[in-house]
This record gives structure tokens, C-alpha cells and sequence, in this order.
């Protein structure tokens, strides 16, 4: 495969597919915002803000000079729209979006042609409509914030590791040296949410992603700590 780099390319909006392996990528960042679109696997996208994951039929906003991590349980096709920074629908935060069949038609037929194409042509007129289509798709809540306190690190990364670990917050909390009641405050000041807000978004997009990868219902419940089916649904 060969490897583009995207802040080299003048022009300013194409689309770009390759299909990758299983892995976690490197952080980095474009100076180019992306539109990043995992066709046909399931794309985990991490930032200092948070992590957002895009199941079949999403795509993640990044926007430019954002410094980024992408992981993948298993290989998948990465379509990836990217756009000059001075573009009016370019973001000034990350967030998921809904991608229709249409859009998923034009990216792909964009991809067909890729960096270069001459202005004016059916190409230009092909990308315009895939930038009008972009205004019309809607936001997703797929989104779970990053504390930057390093004790609520330690402890949110025992819950990623295992989230069906059902302890509560003070025994959790002392795994970091504080107490319950100074990890319950950093919560909230720190992501926007409560310790159990955050710990059922955490749940929900990793049973988002188990059943996005073929788990049943019964498997995706049960490892994000839900004995009961159909609480879990």
C-alpha cells in the first residue's frame, strides 16, 4: 500500500481508501481536517478529550492539528475525507456522525479518484454534493471524555480494562489513593458527569462495539456487567 501524506496534497477537499489490519495506530495529527469513515470494521479514535467510536455507518470529525490515536479490534476499509482548514464545514471539536447509504455512495465513488482531479470538471461538482450531504448527516452520542487528573486516570483505566467490573466508587477510588467523595467531585469537574454517567457510557459503547463485531446480544451484555438481557437492552 502506498502511504499518502495528506498535508502534502493541494488540493482542497478528496477522499482517500485503504484497508488496514488490525492494530493501534500512533498519535498524531494532519494539518488537514479528516472525516474518518471505517466502511466496513469498527474504528476507535482517541484524543486527549476522550475516546469516540465509529461503528459500521459512523465517521468521526477530527479537526486539524488535533492529536489523535486510531485503534481497531480487526481489520477493516478506512475511507477518509480530508479538507483545508479554511473550508466553512470544517469542526472546531471532534463528534460522530451518522453516515447514510448516500453519503457512503459518494465517499466511495470519491475515493475512486482520490487527490487530484481538474476544477471544474464532473469530479469538483462530485465532491461539492458530498460536502452538501455532509450538512445533512446527524450527531451521534458516541463519545466518552478523558480525565486528566492521574489518579481518575488510574481509575478509569481499571473500568476500560474490565467494564464489567461492578465495585463501587469508594472501593474503586482507594485503588487510586483518594476517597470516594474526592473521586466522585474529580468526575464531574473534570468529564461532565457523574461517576455513573460515565461508567454506563463507557458500557454502552463497549457493548456498541462487541455487537458491531458479530457478539450476540446475550455475550455483549455479559461482558459489559449486565446479567439481565433485557435491562441490558
Amino acid at each position: 500500500m502506498n502511504i499518502i501524506d495528506p498535508d502534502t496534497i493541494l488540493c482542497p477537499s478528496f477522499v482517500i481508501a485503504e484497508q488496514y489490519p488490525a492494530f493501534e495506530g500512533v498519535w498524531h495529527a494532519h494539518k488537514k481536517a479528516q472525516f474518518v469513515y471505517a466502511a466496513d470494521g469498527v474504528l476507535t479514535i482517541r484524543t486527549t478529550q476522550g475516546m469516540w467510536l465509529t461503528p459500521p455507518h459512523r465517521a468521526v470529525w477530527i479537526p486539524p492539528n488535533e492529536m489523535h490515536q486510531g485503534c481497531a479490534p480487526r481489520g477493516f476499509r478506512l475511507i477518509t475525507l480530508y479538507l483545508d482548514p479554511d473550508m466553512p464545514m470544517v469542526p472546531q471539536r471532534c463528534g460522530v456522525m451518522d453516515v447514510d447509504r448516500l453519503l457512503d455512495a459518494l465517499l466511495n465513488e470519491a475515493a475512486r479518484f482520490g487527490t487530484h482531479y481538474p476544477p471544474g470538471g464532473p469530479e469538483q461538482r462530485l465532491m461539492e454534493v458530498v460536502l452538501d450531504r455532509l450538512n445533512q448527516q446527524r450527531p451521534l452520542p458516541a463519545f466518552l471524555p478523558a480525565p486528566r487528573d492521574s489518579r481518575l486516570q488510574h481509575l478509569t483505566a481499571v473500568l476500560q480494562a474490565n467494564p464489567a467490573d461492578d465495585r463501587g466508587l469508594d472501593a474503586l477510588a482507594a485503588l487510586a489513593g483518594m476517597t470516594g467523595r474526592t473521586a466522585a467531585r474529580l468526575f464531574i469537574r473534570e468529564t461532565g458527569l457523574t461517576f455513573t454517567q460515565w461508567r454506563q457510557q463507557l458500557r454502552l459503547l463497549k457493548a456498541m462495539q462487541s455487537l458491531s463485531l458479530g457478539a450476540s446480544v446475550t455475550n455483549a451484555a455479559g461482558e459489559v456487567g449486565y446479567s439481565d438481557v433485557s435491562t441490558f437492552i
